[in-house]
């Protein structure tokens, strides 16, 4: 496969280029904050970028890694060096530890004499000489404001699951229209808080802003607390009740609402407002409570003056960010009550995932003048590793030289782990009341402070991303069938997902010979990804939109994480070979039926096929039962129509009104399922004249074939059948594998090409926003799309509509998902035929 044509953007005159060239965001479980993978970078790029604020330190860095393969035209791999730009935060008053991080990765290294680190902040200006005598740098000053909004304008058009709505202590994503963005206002709160109305790319004014803001609480909570840091400060509002310091309506009018102006007895009437009337000392009063009606007071305030300020310039949509709310849901949902009741339903509130990196981000992003303005949303990936001594900002150790010292603080995770990070638990719904001017329900109720060191993870840029062309809606497709936000469905999933961890990990140590080495490994794997469940389960948002496709996707990274990229390898290897000796007999018994018989022959196969899927606990039972074969020709034996979705008749209708130009199918298993059910179908849309482009995971996930395996698959096919063997070398995909046939035996062979590509993903399911390059260049002469399997055509993509015909062929081996999705049993049969209105 041809790799993208990527530019090159030059930093300055003495500096390595930052190529662009198949970025996309990509993560290694490490950090809070996403990071950014940059493929194709030379070996001594540097890249660094910081925003020194009063309290906090944000680092954003490029780190080179080499992980990805690009198949080219003869069936090899080639590997391209990756990166990513990594999140990372430190305590202003620990400038030596930032210092010392920057030095142990190198990060400062790459431009000799004239190094230049692009910083912004007030610390740019305190510090520039410490980084000089340190680290041998000099500092390039960025604007503040610049980089802030410079910041959010690409994290709201690049990233999909950044901007964010909280009430009620509920977080619900928001998907931004880019072309209805403009104009916005963002507010930053830092230790004060500015407010700009942003109209584009570098349009924008500071139209207004406060000195009440972050520095304020802190300040002030530190004289009546004496806390010794604002995350101890939060902590302690998270335990506090400030009726016993707020005077609230009720206190007023004897327990009653005022509701002749639409007041609650709950709602806060005073700040402070009983201490008026008390003869008590401060440390009569709990420092909790303060803490508490202290930020009430705070955010409140700055809530109504954004609103005010967005009322007078005609703007609804309000953005807030800035390290003051640092996913802390009570802040949140009190800036969000405010919004809420001074416009009387009429603006809302939103928050970023990225919140305290915006700064740091616009800083980045001046390296190269705003090289990345061309980067879309589906070229951006988020990963959220595990396994890393700086997990959501916070170091807990030197940077991790390889593999085995991340095994080993996995380990120390576990025996440590409410030292080293341990989510918080989540608060019960409504523990706001109506919400944020009112008190919490009862004393001590737990508000949730989301400073969990796995919230944001590792930004990749992926420039060879594409959105499928054959979408019908991109801006409405949702590729996930499965709604997690349902609290019953993310249990029963979430219970799937762990009852088949032991397993998972038995095949995966397997897959790298039982040694010791990969034990180790396995262990370490199946405690990352139980922490990841154990986050999302308390959380479901906590790292984006939650989808199935999304958690299958997570384990898969999880599993890369720890050095396991082929779990299944050595099963996929057996049945392969296993079901390409009786595929000879099969191809004979299929020419003797006729046309009309022979496509329902071939549906049926493909769905008998589909039965073999070792992500099923039901299918992996059947494997104790008989051979790889035995199970195949008794699931034949039982296709009996009508299936539980049953479209044939119309997809052989219009089978016979003519051959479709070119087919794109997007397989599912390796074993029977490809070769026994899609390979023989691709073979009879090729024998009536269509194109047919097989379309594979371009990175394994469980026993899914791969681009790469897919193709050596073909070549062994192509020797005991013309048409397929013609097909595949019109495709180009037999260059080296027919060198051991002979020219004599050859016959004349037709011309229509098969194809074999990646689909730019390593998952069971397939989110068609971002597929490779590859694909969306063959699809786009495509007039039908055949989605086999589960994960594609059922967890996925079930209800997802197609500029083009449309079969989406599936068994489901899943009880609750047929009860859920058809109304039917496990076992049953999907084939589903949707035909271009």
């Amino acid at each position: 496969m041809m790799s993208p044509v990527g530019t090159s953007i030059q930093r300055s005159s003495s500096r390595p280029l930052l190529d662009l060239s198949g970025a996309a965001i990509h993560g290694n479980f490490e950090e809070k904050d996403p990071t950014i993978l940059l493929p194709n970078q030379s070996d001594d790029i540097s890249y660094l970028s910081l925003d020194i604020g009063g309290s906090l330190i944000k680092l954003i860095y490029f780190s080179r890694h080499e992980e990805f393969l690009v198949n080219n035209k003869r069936n090899k791999s080639s590997p391209i060096l990756g990166g990513r730009l990594h999140f990372i935060k430190f305590e202003t008053n620990k400038i030596n530890e930032c210092l010392e991080f920057i030095r142990s990765k190198q990060l400062h290294i790459g431009d000799g004499d004239n190094a230049v680190i692009k910083v912004t902040g007030g610390g740019a200006y305190k510090f520039a000489d410490l980084f000089k005598e340190k680290l041998g740098v000099s500092i390039e000053k960025e604007d503040e404001i610049d980089c802030l909004v410079t910041g959010a304008n690409f994290s709201l058009k690049e990233i999909r699951h950044e901007a964010f709505t909280h009430r009620e202590g509920h977080k619900e994503f928001v998907q931004i229209d880019h072309n209805e963005l403009y104009p916005y206002l963002l507010v930053n709160i830092g230790s004060s808080v500015s407010m700009m109305k942003v109209d584009g790319d570098r349009k924008f004014q500071r139209v207004n802003g406060t000195n009440v803001g972050g520095g304020t609480y802190w300040g002030l909570g530190k004289l009546l607390t004496k806390c010794n840091s604002f995350d101890e400060l939060l902590e302690l509002s998270q335990r506090g009740d400030s009726r016993s310091i707020d005077m609230l309506v009720g206190d007023i009018y004897g327990g009653l609402d005022y509701s002749k102006i639409g007041l609650s007895a709950a709602t806060i009437a005073s700040s402070f407002g009983k201490v008026i009337a008390e003869d008590k000392d401060i440390e009569d009063y709990r420092a909790e409570d303060i803490s508490l009606s202290l930020l009430h007071m705070i955010s409140y305030n700055i809530g109504q003056i954004s609103y005010l300020t967005a009322l007078q310039l005609g703007i609804k949509r309000i953005f807030f960010g800035g390290y003051f709310i640092r996913g802390h849901a009570y802040t949140m949902d009190t800036i969000s009550f405010a919004i809420q009741f001074w416009s009387k339903g009429g603006a809302e509130a939103m928050f970023l995932h990225h919140e305290g990196f915006l700064g740091a981000l616009g800083a980045f992003m001046s390296n190269n003048k705003h090289g990345l303005d061309h980067l879309m949303v589906h070229q951006l990936v988020e990963r959220f590793p595990m396994g890393a001594p700086y997990t959501g900002g916070k170091i807990h150790g030197p940077a991790l030289g390889n593999l085995s010292e991340k095994i080993s603080w996995m380990e120390k995770f576990v025996q440590k782990g409410t030292q080293i990070t341990n989510p918080v638990p989540m608060a019960s719904p409504r523990t706001t009341g109506l919400g944020g001017f009112e008190a919490p329900s009862s004393k001590g109720d737990i508000l949730r402070y989301d400073e969990s060191n796995l919230n944001v993870g590792v930004l990749h840029l992926v420039p060879s991303l594409e959105v499928f062309p054959l979408l019908s809606n991109p801006k409405s497709y949702e590729p996930n069938t499965i709604d997690l936000a349902d609290p019953n469905e993310l249990e029963y999933w979430f219970t799937v997902l762990s009852e088949h961890l032991p397993d998972l990990v038995d095949k995966a140590v397997a897959s790298e010979g039982g040694t010791d080495d990969a034990r180790r490994r396995g262990d370490a794997f199946s405690r990352a990804f139980s922490t990841h469940l154990a986050r999302l389960m308390e959380e479901p948002a906590a790292y984006g939109k939650l989808g199935l496709a999304n958690l299958l996707e997570l384990r898969e990274e999880c599993l890369r994480d720890f050095n396991f990229f082929d779990a299944y390898r050595t099963i996929k290897q057996r049945e392969n070979e296993a079901s390409l000796a009786v595929l000879p007999d099969l191809l004979l018994e299929l020419d003797s039926m006729n046309e009309e018989t022979r496509l329902l022959t071939l549906i049926e196969g493909v769905l008998a096929a589909n039965i073999f899927d070792w992500g099923s606990s039901a299918c992996v039972d059947l494997y104790h039962k008989g051979t790889i074969i035995e199970i195949y020709r008794m699931s034949r034996k039982k296709m009996r129509r009508p299936w539980r979705v049953d479209d044939f008749d119309a997809f052989k209708e219009r089978m016979g009104f003519r051959a479709h130009k070119r087919a794109l199918l997007f397989v599912d298993n390796s074993g029977a399922d490809v070769i026994l059910g899609m390979l023989p179908l691709a073979r009879e849309l090729l024998r009536r004249g269509t194109q047919v482009v097989l379309v594979a995971n371009s990175l394994p996930a469980l026993n899914d074939v791969t681009a790469m395996e897919l193709s050596k698959i073909v070549a062994e096919a192509t020797k005991h059948c013309d048409i397929l063997r013609g097909a595949a070398e019109a495709g180009g995909l037999l260059v080296d594998a027919m060198n051991n046939i002979l020219e004599g035996s050859r016959q004349k062979l037709p011309s229509t090409p098969l194809m074999v590509v990646g689909n730019g993903c390593g998952s069971p399911c397939i989110d068609l926003r971002q597929v490779s390059s590859d694909l969306a260049a063959v699809a786009k002469d495509a007039d039908l799309v055949i989605l086999e399997g589960m994960g594609r055509a059922l967890h996925t993509n079930y209800n997802a509509r197609f500029k083009c015909d449309t079969l989406k062929l599936a068994m489901v081996k899943n009880q609750r998902l047929a009860e859920k999705l058809i109304k039917g049993n496990i076992y049953d049969c999907v084939c589903r035929y949707e035909p271009l209105r």
